[in-house]
């Protein structure tokens, strides 16, 4: 029997071989796409329905491709020939919210903005905010490790999640982590599974770590640069001072060039860069006077907005940046970071590669933690040989500075050739043979994060 076929012995109707939804699973969006067509998408509801799955592929050797919103940006969750393709994006029950412990408990396949609209309720929220947070799932934020906007002060998701319920290979279904705060007993297996990118398992189920909502004011300042260093240099002015934003964004003259075009606004003055920042709770208003007062001794023409709704009309212009991008052409969206102290000279790194390379590399960082998005724009759907030229040497130049190759995006397909030299190779191979005790037959996501290019 085939496996095409005992998988709809198993499970059914919930077995999807559409051509539109095949097509759909091959590809992410970072603008790669799988070679081929995968075999089929499950569409789980239950967990199950994972099991089933896993236990149907480790039985017949056959890749299994864990999938949920599709909105990543490393090729991590596209499927391409013999895959299965396993999606989450059915599961989308909270189980469970406890305000008396500030957790809940949900399932992968939840909008994250969905997810704070009914923790809103109880008066509490979940603190990772990736920009594509009204259309990225919880499991997909883990999976990739996602960051966001406001990172730098309430952290990212894996300092949100206290455990995962994880399905390996073989269909086993394993509880990791805890439900109290604190909880050391063996190994840290849930931390190594968030930002694992599907190799290590299938997350059916995790068990939150809430916050309170913020009590008062949220203040917004907004300041304008003659160029972009000097706007790093003020956002690095703004971290050494120790006053601790909520947001701080910055976009380089070509991104809010494009973005003022896309929202028709006035067009910026040409070469300007701009800080965007958010103080939040009760000493937000004394905050925002303080990194105002230090932006404008930096040369930042700025203004500041106690009105939140405001507020959130000026963080619009920085969360339209990859609509802005998509009008433009296809983009690679790049996700490099440095020390924050490190930033300026980041962005005079990328000013080199754009004279060295003929090109206009439109960038926006969370400068609260020093992630650079760098955007690639070409034309047609694959990446020009000299883009991934210009590509290296702005990898290797966050290396340099102390920095990494990605922030929050994670390696999947895109950035699996520079792995091992950021690890070294003895990191680089103990990587590979914990991945093997998970997934000792290698059907978890092959291909991705740690198999290099031939």
């Amino acid at each position: 029997m085939s496996v095409l076929a005992r998988l709809k012995e198993t499970l059914g109707a919930l077995v999807d071989t559409d051509e539109t939804a095949l097509e759909q699973a091959r590809a992410d969006r970072s603008g790669h796409a799988a070679v081929g067509r995968p075999i089929a998408v499950i569409h789980a509801e239950r967990v199950e329905h994972v099991q089933q799955t896993m236990r149907i592929a480790t039985a017949t050797r056959t890749p299994v491709v864990i999938r949920g919103a599709g909105t990543g940006l490393a090729g991590a969750a596209n499927a391409g020939s013999g895959e299965i393709v396993l999606s989450l994006r059915r599961m989308t029950a909270i189980r469970e919210v406890r305000p008396d412990d500030l957790l809940a408990v949900v399932e992968p396949g939840i909008l994250n903005a969905d997810l704070n609209t009914e923790l809103a309720r109880h008066g509490l929220w979940w603190a990772p905010d990736p920009a594509s947070r009204d259309i990225s799932t919880v499991g997909g934020n883990i999976a990739t490790g996602a960051g966001g906007l406001l990172c730098a002060k309430y952290g990212v998701v894996r300092d949100a999640v206290l455990g995962v319920d994880l399905v390996l290979a073989d269909g086993r279904l394993l509880h990791l982590g805890h439900r109290s705060v604190k909880g050391v007993t063996g190994l840290d297996l849930t931390a190594l599974v968030v930002g694992s990118e599907g190799t290590l398992g299938v997350v059916v189920g995790a068990t939150l770590k809430l916050r309170r909502l913020v009590p008062g004011e949220t203040c917004t300042v907004v300041a304008t640069f003659p160029g972009v260093r000097a706007a790093a240099s003020a956002s690095a002015a703004v971290t050494a001072a120790g006053v601790q934003p909520a947001i701080m964004e910055l976009m380089d003259a070509a991104s809010l060039t494009a973005v003022h075009a896309l929202l028709g606004l006035v067009a910026p003055t040409p070469g300007a860069a701009q800080l965007t920042i958010q103080t939040d709770g009760p000493a937000a208003r004394a905050e925002a006077d303080a990194i105002a007062e230090i932006l404008r001794s930096h040369g930042g023409v700025t203004v500041v907005s106690h009105d939140r709704a405001e507020g959130e009309q000026l963080l619009a212009i920085r969360r339209s940046m990859h609509a802005a991008m998509a009008s433009l052409g296809t983009t690679l969206i790049e996700d490099v970071s440095v020390p924050r102290s490190a930033m300026p000279a980041m962005f005079d790194e990328i000013a080199r590669i754009e004279r060295e390379h003929a090109l206009t590399i439109p960038t926006v960082a969370h400068a609260g933690d020093g992630n650079l998005h760098p955007n690639f724009l070409f034309e047609g759907p694959d990446v020009p040989p000299e883009v991934w030229v210009a590509a290296d040497e702005l990898f290797r130049a966050a290396i340099c500075l102390g920095g990494t190759l990605t922030g929050e995006h994670g390696i999947g397909v895109l950035k699996r050739r520079w792995l091992a030299e950021e690890l070294g190779d003895d990191q680089w191979q103990l990587q590979r043979q914990i991945a093997a005790v998970f997934d000792p037959l290698g059907i978890l996501n092959p291909g991705k994060v740690f198999s290099p290019d031939a």
